[in-house]
């Protein structure tokens, strides 16, 4: 069966067939009946045989992979994602990385936007929790969990907002276990007033793309990802420039703003960040092809204490 799905799945022109098909076929073996039910669907109840054709059938058609097997790995842990979410990418491991150091640990404030499925901001609040030495589930083994409004591992509050229905039934599923709390609206509008003047850090992998790139992505992520993950406008910073612009008011003295962006737009990124009155620098991990602006909101001053 492994020799006939590495077959079917070279035919489709997938690069990596081997390791697909080993995926695909633990997948399969794991329970069907399970998956889908992380989006609030009844999952696939068919025999392992039959998912696992439905499965080789919808990756040779050109599926993300990780839709299909209904999670993608990221930072060390599996995160549910499927159909109508954007898919974590590698990359953004620099920005959990930046961000974990950065944050105050214990009782630290963190707001992921543009959250997609949370990864990010579940990957940074698992980090400060790994610190403190506890150890939190990953979000596809503690389902049955609902979002806690107090505080996660380690004292950490954990906030999301993503404008995609989808991306925000896949958050509030993973960020469960980290007593995370996730919005659906557009940027800082739906979240709570009394967030204000509070954050820590703030993480925002805001699409990026420039409107007229959109057509040169790969056809699993222009074809299979919402365009609102994608499409970062006409010179890519539209989506960026708006989050930057706000997020002054919604950091804590002192606090950090993260962004994501492309190795060519961080000059439009960071004039964003100088014009809003943060203080500015641009990090970059060439391994990974990332490229983050970092930015601070100035601390009080010691008579304001």
């Amino acid at each position: 069966m492994y020799d006939d799905v590495v077959r079917r799945l070279r035919s489709a022109g997938c690069v990596f067939a081997e390791e697909e098909a080993r995926l695909l076929l633990e997948a399969a073996a794991e329970g069907p009946a399970d998956r889908g039910r992380a989006a609030g669907g009844p999952g696939d109840r068919g025999p392992a045989d039959g998912a696992l054709a439905a499965m080789v059938a919808r990756r040779a058609a050109g599926h993300p992979l990780e839709h299909v097997l209904g999670w993608a790995e990221f930072c060390g842990r599996r995160w549910a994602v499927g159909p109508g979410a954007f898919v974590p990418r590698r990359r953004s491991e620099f920005l959990v990385a930046v961000a974990a150091g950065l944050a105050p640990g214990a009782g630290a404030v963190l707001l992921d936007l543009c959250c997609g499925v949370g990864a990010l901001g579940g990957a940074v609040a698992a980090r400060i929790a790994d610190r403190a030495g506890e150890r939190v589930g990953d979000g596809t083994a503690d389902r049955g969990r609902t979002g806690d409004p107090g505080a996660g591992a380690a004292g950490v509050r954990l906030y999301a907002a993503d404008v995609g229905p989808a991306a925000v039934r896949y958050a509030r599923v993973n960020l469960a276990p980290f007593g995370g709390r996730v919005f659906e609206g557009d940027l800082y509008g739906p979240l709570p007033a009394e967030l204000r003047g509070r954050v820590d850090v703030l993480v925002a992998n805001a699409p990026y793309v420039p409107t007229g790139e959109i057509g040169l992505l790969p056809p699993e992520a222009r074809e299979h990802e919402p365009l609102v993950a994608l499409d970062g406008g006409a010179d890519g910073v539209d989506v960026q420039r708006r989050v930057v612009a706000q997020a002054p008011a919604w950091l804590a003295p002192g606090g950090h703003l993260l962004i994501e962006t492309g190795e060519h737009q961080a000059d439009l990124t960071a004039a964003a960040f100088e014009r809003a009155g943060l203080r500015t620098r641009v990090v970059a991990d060439d391994e990974l092809g990332a490229t983050v602006v970092v930015g601070r909101r100035a601390p009080e001053p010691p008579s304001a204490r």
